[in-house]
């Protein structure tokens, strides 16, 4: 019995004293800055009255650096070299080692909109393989800054865009190679799938004869262009 009371007057002690639990409150404040910087060439139509298109051109990953000659390897540039086309046509260039940022991307479009005349309601974005998952995280980002989407052998990785059917409004060119053995079409069919049943412009082609490179077949045709210079925002 003796014992028993000083096992329990030991309890209550040390409920009392230095094992209570101490809580703390506070705050925290800090800002993180990042600068980035991209290298671009813009090409202007030659009739520069009047509102004009903004055709978006992003490079694939071999394209990446320093040297915008390597812009014009693929893609409108190079079409340019032997086409007219009634629009501007801006193509950045993505440092080495990196990848696009969309939201980079987003700020050099509103500045190339604000130094041009540029009619805002037909600006379209397109790329190929890095360049193609470039656009798709671009348009799902700013989903009502585009009238056009044109991603080529490219993948998308922002699902919940996708599922909350944010894009059902923007017309959607998909091109990919059947034996594309960098992405594979599985990709393409997967996102095409769950963007059809949102109930918009949406069109899948896939070259039964294409690897990677599926993107000199569109962008050296002028189909591409006259389907896109036709699309505008509502």
């Amino acid at each position: 019995m003796y014992r028993l009371i000083l096992i329990t007057a030991f309890a209550i002690f040390m409920s009392t004293t230095g094992f209570a639990q101490q809580d703390k409150s506070g705050s925290f404040k800090t800002e993180i800055v990042q600068k980035k910087q991209l290298g671009y060439l813009l090409h202007s139509p030659d009739d520069a009255k009047g509102k004009k298109p903004l055709i978006v051109f992003l490079h694939g990953s071999g394209e990446r650096g320093n040297d915008l000659e390597k812009v014009k390897i693929h893609g409108p540039f190079k079409h340019l070299k032997d086409h007219k086309l009634d629009a501007y046509v801006l193509a950045p260039q993505c440092p080495d080692e990196e990848v696009w940022d969309q939201e980079v991307l987003y700020r050099l479009i509103q500045k190339i909109v604000k130094e041009n005349n540029i009619d805002s309601k037909k600006i379209y974005v397109t790329g190929m393989s890095m360049g193609g998952w470039g656009a798709w995280q671009l348009a799902f980002a700013h989903p009502d800054a585009f009238a056009a989407l044109v991603p080529i052998c490219g993948f998308a990785d922002s699902v919940p865009m996708i599922e909350d059917c944010k894009m059902k409004n923007l017309p959607i060119r998909i091109f990919h190679g059947l034996m594309d053995d960098v992405v594979e079409v599985e990709y393409a069919i997967a996102i095409y799938r769950k963007l059809k049943p949102c109930g918009g412009d949406i069109e899948l082609t896939i070259f039964d004869d294409a690897n990677h490179d599926s993107w000199t077949r569109v962008y050296d045709n002028k189909d591409i262009y006259e389907w896109m210079l036709k699309q505008s925002k509502q």
